[in-house]
């Protein structure tokens, strides 16, 4: 794998960050192989609780690299739809499926696809000097990677044509008060915060984190009917796990519990 995506560890939490700083982060074919790579190991490690994704240097990620686009518009074009449907897609679909909380950690810029990543995360923290934008539309171009339908799943279909037509630049607080981010935090704390929110779901337990996840996203897009069938389906399953059982045994003896993820 090459160093286009930096992987450290801490505490159950991986660390993923996107590290083509001298062109904020762009995304390529190798980081696109090389991201996708590193969150399918993540889903499998059973070490791992939680995923953290940044950007290093003063980007996120100023969405995907266009070099040479310019230089042979044509050959873009016909790679168009499978870019899309072959590259971003498993990348943006593993992030949503992970059986594990995935938190943005949005350092700067995120743009273009950048900005699909950071909504296709569960839970997002932003430096005060961050911002997100989709700018299609001044390029002629509808938006990409999934970004209209993850923006108006998270606010609604007015704003969120709203701002994908006007190409509307979305700095951190606006994105706190749209309910885009989480939490925002101090550039230098950035990194630190996200960590120790991550290692908070990391210990918790493990099914019960993963199946939250999957009804919370599920709930999105199927009626109440639906996910209360699935939600008594998910619940008898937990209920029947040693970690349900500790959890119990735990309070009981007035001790914090010991999760194992079975």
């Amino acid at each position: 794998m090459s160093e286009k995506i930096k992987v450290s560890f801490a505490e159950r939490v991986a660390l993923l960050e996107l590290n083509r700083p001298d062109v904020l982060n762009a995304i390529d074919m190798e980081m696109r192989r090389d991201l996708l790579s590193s969150l399918e190991q993540a889903a499998r490690d059973p070490q791992i609780g939680a995923v953290v994704l940044t950007g290093a240097g003063r980007a996120f990620c100023s969405g995907a690299d266009l070099k040479g686009a310019a230089a042979n518009p044509d050959g873009t074009i016909r790679r168009t739809a499978r870019t899309l449907l072959h590259d971003f897609q498993p990348i943006l679909e593993t992030i949503t499926r992970l059986d594990k909380p995935v938190i943005a950690a949005v350092n700067g810029a995120a743009v273009g696809v950048g900005m699909s990543l950071v909504l296709a995360c569960d839970l997002v923290v932003m430096a005060e000097n961050a911002f997100l934008m989709a700018p299609f539309v001044n390029v002629g171009l509808i938006p990409d990677g999934g970004a209209a339908w993850f923006l108006t799943q998270r606010i609604g279909y007015p704003r969120a044509f709203e701002l994908l037509a006007e190409c509307q630049k979305l700095d951190a607080q606006r994105c706190l008060g749209l309910g885009i981010a989480n939490r925002v935090a101090e550039p230098a704390a950035l990194r630190s915060e996200s960590l120790k929110w991550a290692t908070s779901f990391a210990t918790k337990a493990p099914l019960a984190v993963a199946l939250t996840k999957r009804i919370a996203r599920l709930s999105t897009t199927v009626g109440l009917s639906e996910i209360m069938t699935v939600e008594a389906e998910l619940q008898t399953f937990l209920a029947s796990t040693d970690d349900a059982r500790e959890a119990i045994a735990a309070f009981g003896e007035r001790r914090a519990p010991s999760f194992h993820g079975r």
